[in-house]
């Protein structure tokens, strides 16, 4: 049986740079060497989006966007999780062998409650059981299907981990391998993805180039990254330029080195180099801009696409379901 590799994101918001190059780009080249599941995520979605028509309308343009950037739904199989309550079941099981001291440690969590101190607020405020159980659902997202790699950002390294070590121990205490062990797959060019201001590209900082965006809109968008006062003829140093850093996920090696000289030699102003990025940039989103309009003009037919793709998830999801149901007793 072929490798699988199984990926999602979040509809939480508009499509960017950092979405597309760090997690559409890498996970849709994996078709090519794998069995691959594409899903969006729009349960994990809930913990911090309660407005239907928004997790309606997200939901749809994450669907469009993988498909304006070469998805094929005939070739890799392409559902929206919340269509797939096997994996909510699922999640329930891994739940039960899950110590709560291994969810202590999620990064999400920790995050929140040193959030939440700094402010001098009681630690758990804010913070539901959707976010506190969250790894136990993307477990679930990647066992149901045996995905062997999953591709993911670096901060999402701990998830696939998680999972890992959910499905030891269910493994080791029933004496099987009923559960695929993944391994996470981190792109390294790309596992960081500077926005307008030099931190991580996110929608919680307000820092990012969205990828659908009219060609105005789009350079208006590219002159917000933040440059240093240096002249136009001094040398500048690539690694310290936040335009460099995004221009050179857009080129090939020789095009990245000479782009490079050109920066050291001091024949580069910032305007010039976010000319260039807008002009490199514009020219790989000009097809899948047309693409992504014209799904989003037929929803019945997004619709159509992820019915498909439920209906042969949940073949498969049914299936092991029933495995699993034997081997824990409850059938």
């Amino acid at each position: 049986m072929a490798l699988r590799a199984l990926t999602g994101i979040k509809p939480t918001g508009e499509p960017h740079v950092g979405n597309w190059l760090g997690a559409i780009k890498p996970a849709l080249a994996l078709a090519s060497a794998y069995e691959t599941f594409y899903f969006i995520a729009d349960y994990h979605a809930l913990n911090i989006i309660y407005d239907p028509e928004a997790l309606r309308k997200n939901s749809l343009s994450i669907a469009a966007t993988y498909l304006s950037f070469g998805l094929d739904p005939n070739r890799s199989i392409f559902y929206r999780q919340s269509e797939i309550p096997e994996v909510f079941e699922l999640a329930w099981i891994l739940a039960c062998f899950t110590p709560k001291g291994l969810m202590n440690r999620a990064h999400s969590y920790k995050d929140a409650v040193a959030k939440n101190l700094a402010q001098e607020k009681d630690p758990d405020f804010n913070i539901n059981m959707g976010l506190y159980s969250y790894p136990v659902l993307m477990a679930a997202d990647i066992l149901m299907f045996k995905a062997n790699v999953v591709p993911v950002g670096a901060d999402q390294k701990q998830h696939v981990e998680i999972a890992r070590d959910i499905a030891e121990r269910i493994n080791h205490n029933y004496k099987t391998d009923l559960f695929t062990l993944p391994e996470p797959r981190i792109d390294d060019q790309v596992k960081t993805i500077v926005g307008l201001d030099g931190r991580k590209m996110s929608k919680s900082y307000d820092n990012t180039i969205p990828v659908f965006l009219d060609e105005k809109p789009l350079q208006k968008r590219i002159n917000q990254i933040v440059t240093n006062s240096q002249a136009p003829e001094e040398p500048k140093d690539p690694d310290q330029s936040h335009i460099f850093a995004l221009h050179r996920l857009l080129l090939a090696s020789d095009e990245e080195a000479e782009l490079r000289k050109r920066y050291q030699a001091g024949r580069m102003g910032w305007g010039q180099a976010k000319k260039e990025y807008f002009e490199a940039l514009n020219a790989q989103l000009q097809g899948p801009r047309g693409e992504y309009r014209r799904l989003m003009a037929d929803p019945r037919a997004l619709q159509a696409v992820l019915a498909r793709g439920r209906d042969k998830a949940r073949a498969q999801a049914s299936v092991y379901l029933d495995k699993i149901r034997n081997v824990i007793g409850i059938r």
